[in-house]
């Protein structure tokens, strides 16, 4: 077990190079009662906008505009709790990883789930892609308790990649509501296919990732 505080974050984001003088920039500019809790809080706050405004789309897509703003406080809370705690120095690693990760996990079940609860995505499709999804989180994390990395994307995809992709799709769906709700076969919407692949595709890294890392330490005898 590595110690917590030497922990390798490794972030080959594709809108990392933007996103990390961004989120310095607004460190730099916090009024001081804004804190790393109170961010944290707001990443709270947006993830339960997102679950809500996907349950109201039913009635009116104009709720995808409330979801995108959730997205955005979203990103704004998560993103920036912990560059602020470190370009203030007023870091609580234990904490931090604890609080951090419990709260994506809530966050991740409230989007995913709230995206079931919408006419776009069958709810039971929306949960095997949260399983998916979950799946990858553990591999995440049992990694960083074992050799110290975490590994924050795959490939150039991370959480606000994500976030851009839901948000873009939030704004076609808007525009196009029709096509989205349109049944391609029986019972089967665009999004369930997408859905139904985003759930395997998932399930799949985490297997194939998962079975290299242990074959890694399976070589270091560790």
């Amino acid at each position: 077990m590595t110690d917590i505080k030497k922990h390798k974050r490794v972030n080959d984001m594709l809108l990392g190079p933007l996103e990390r003088p961004a989120l310095q920039w607004l460190a730099a500019r916090m009024p001081a009662w804004v804190t790393p809790d109170v961010l944290t809080g707001i990443g709270v706050v947006a993830a339960i906008m997102i679950f809500a405004g996907y349950w109201l789309s039913g009635l009116s897509v104009w709720w995808l505009w409330f979801v995108n703003l959730g997205f955005v406080l979203n990103w704004f809370g998560d993103s920036l709790d912990g560059t602020l705690a470190r370009f203030r120095k007023i870091e609580r690693p234990k904490f931090g990883f604890y609080i951090d990760h419990t709260v994506d996990a809530v966050a991740e079940f409230l989007t995913i789930i709230g995206i079931g609860m919408s006419p776009f995505l069958r709810l039971d499709i929306a949960a095997f892609a949260l399983i998916g999804y979950l799946l990858m989180s553990v591999h995440v994390y049992v990694r960083t308790c074992v050799d110290g990395v975490f590994k924050i994307s795959y490939g150039t995809m991370g959480p606000t990649e994500m976030r851009v992709i839901i948000m873009l799709v939030n704004t076609a769906i808007f525009f196009a509501p029709k096509f989205f709700l349109q049944e391609l076969t029986a019972g089967m919407k665009p999004f369930d296919y997408i859905g139904v692949f985003l759930a395997v595709g998932l399930s799949a890294a985490f297997l194939i990732a998962s079975s290299r890392q242990a074959i890694v330490l399976a070589k270091e005898g560790k």
